[in-house]
């Protein structure tokens, strides 16, 4: 027994040593404050804001030079057929969740990302509810990792 506490205690220390930490919400306390701009009705810029408001940053209501603001540009899903039934009908497809953003620092320069995520997706038109309800489970994962690496950006960056 003693044993194998002294191995859980090596192996906690080995880990905090590393700098190995669980993934949450990340500290944004460099950002007090910030100004989201996008489309009116955009699912990602809600994510984002919900995620800003979590980490106590204020949301502005409208840009201001000294604040940091966030300017989604464009978040696009394609979606690319990898494979097809023997009837010819698309069996399989690749989504391609594209996002384009800007962030404005106070004092610097604009800086301009873009990233894309993937996931595969089968289709089944025998079940076309089904597939509905999972294609929407997949856009919320992949919204809620844009947000993600979004946050992870902006607090590099601070």
């Amino acid at each position: 027994m003693a044993w194998r506490l002294t191995l859980l205690a090596l192996l906690l220390s080995l880990l905090s040593s590393c700098g190995f930490h669980l993934r949450g919400n990340l500290p944004l306390s460099q950002f007090p404050a910030i100004y989201v701009q996008s489309e009116a009705h955009s699912e990602l810029a809600a994510l984002l804001k919900q995620r800003f408001s979590q980490n106590q940053v204020e949301l502005l209501g409208s840009y201001q030079q000294d604040r940091p603001a966030l300017q989604l540009v464009r978040d696009t899903l394609e979606r690319r057929t990898l494979s097809l039934f023997a009837n010819g009908q698309v069996a399989e497809y690749e989504l391609i969740y594209k996002v384009e953003y800007r962030i404005q620092l106070p004092g610097e320069q604009e800086q301009f990302y873009q990233f894309e995520l993937y996931r595969d997706y089968q289709d089944d038109p025998n079940q076309a509810l089904a597939k509905a309800q999972e294609l929407e489970l997949l856009l919320s994962e992949l919204r809620q990792q844009a947000a993600n690496r979004i946050i992870r950006q902006l607090a590099r960056l601070g």
